[in-house]
């Protein structure tokens, strides 16, 4: 059965220098000065002139809060603290230029027969195919994963070396299956591409590795945010077939563990499948494939808000020099 969870477009602002959000707390700081100020001038200019009397004269308070003049300045400041707090804008949308990272589980239980002639030799004869039905302009690496995770392939776009690699791929009877290990690994070959980043995970989802597997995954998972990385995930196999590398009477199934899977999938903003056979493999290919240019894509916002800071202090330079400049 193939399963997919509902779909949630994201979008969110994240600071590349969080450091500075501290100078915040001088937005408080303006507001209390600007009255203190305020307050001071009125007070110096009441033992010069008896502006109670003209404003019943004129008909206007001669000593104005200038709140418009606050109002700018406190523009000003926010826009130049989130200006230098390096803020980026991230949002869901299509790019054709996806570079992707296949993550494909090698551990024992990939061997199981429940999938034919297995788990992992149905994985990679589709992630060729996979590969061959790319049209976007994407690079594509290959990592494995047990106990610890390999670098089979950096991202390329040779198509050929890349189903060689994957054709290279074999089982590894080390104990475990390190999939915190795989997502950390295949995301940081892909720190330094400017494009959309996507992992396709493949894995019975049995994580064995970590002192405390779920606060791993979890640890995992936030450094893929981190990084705006999409993970797709694709549970193979089901868990009531034995493991393909033990005798039959041992009665000792491969493992499935959905869970994971679908928390890994729903924080990233990807798609969870679950094939129980090599169709259902094939149609969760296909999907992934149908939104191969699906991608976090970014707006610089901190050059836009630092010209706004500029043209904001120009405007209360012109106020505070026409309608709200002091007398002398």
């Amino acid at each position: 059965m193939l399963q997919k969870q509902k779909q949630v477009k994201m979008a969110e602002i994240v600071f590349n220098n969080p450091e500075y959000l501290w100078l915040l707390l001088s937005i408080p700081l303006l507001i209390i000065s600007h009255f203190f100020l305020l307050r001071h001038t009125r007070s110096k200019g009441m033992r010069f002139a008896n502006f109670q009397t003209m404003k019943r004269i004129d008909g206007k308070d001669l000593m104005t809060k200038n709140y418009l003049v606050l109002g700018l300045r406190l523009s000003v400041l926010l826009c130049a603290i989130l200006a230098i707090s390096g803020s980026v804008y991230w949002y869901e949308g299509l790019s054709n230029t996806n570079d992707f990272i296949i993550a494909m589980d090698v551990s024992a239980s990939m061997s199981t027969q429940d999938l034919e002639p297995t788990r992992l030799d149905s994985a990679k004869t589709i992630a060729k195919t996979f590969v061959d039905s790319l049209n976007t302009d994407s690079y594509i690496g290959i990592v494995t994963f047990s106990g610890v995770s390999f670098v089979e392939l950096a991202p390329t776009k040779n198509k050929y070396l890349i189903k060689k690699a994957l054709d290279e791929i074999e089982i590894q009877h080390a104990g475990g299956t390190d999939i915190p290990g795989a997502i950390i690994t295949s995301t940081n070959l892909m720190l330094n591409s400017p494009k959309g980043k996507t992992i396709i995970l493949i894995t019975d989802g049995s994580s064995t590795v970590g002192r405390f597997l779920q606060d791993s995954i979890q640890e995992s998972i936030n450094y893929g945010k981190k990084f705006q990385v999409i993970i797709h995930t694709i549970g193979v196999g089901s868990d009531s077939n034995p493991i393909g590398y033990l005798p039959e009477y041992y009665n000792i199934t491969g493992v499935y563990n959905e869970e994971n899977l679908i928390k890994i999938s729903n924080s990233t903003n990807g798609m969870y499948f679950q094939a129980l056979n090599n169709e259902e493999l094939i149609t969760a290919y296909d999907k992934i494939s149908q939104n191969a240019n699906k991608a976090m894509l970014k707006v610089e916002l901190s050059y836009g808000l630092m010209i706004l800071a500029v043209l904001l202090l120009f405007i209360e330079w012109g106020a505070i020099n026409t309608r709200f400049r002091k007398i002398p």
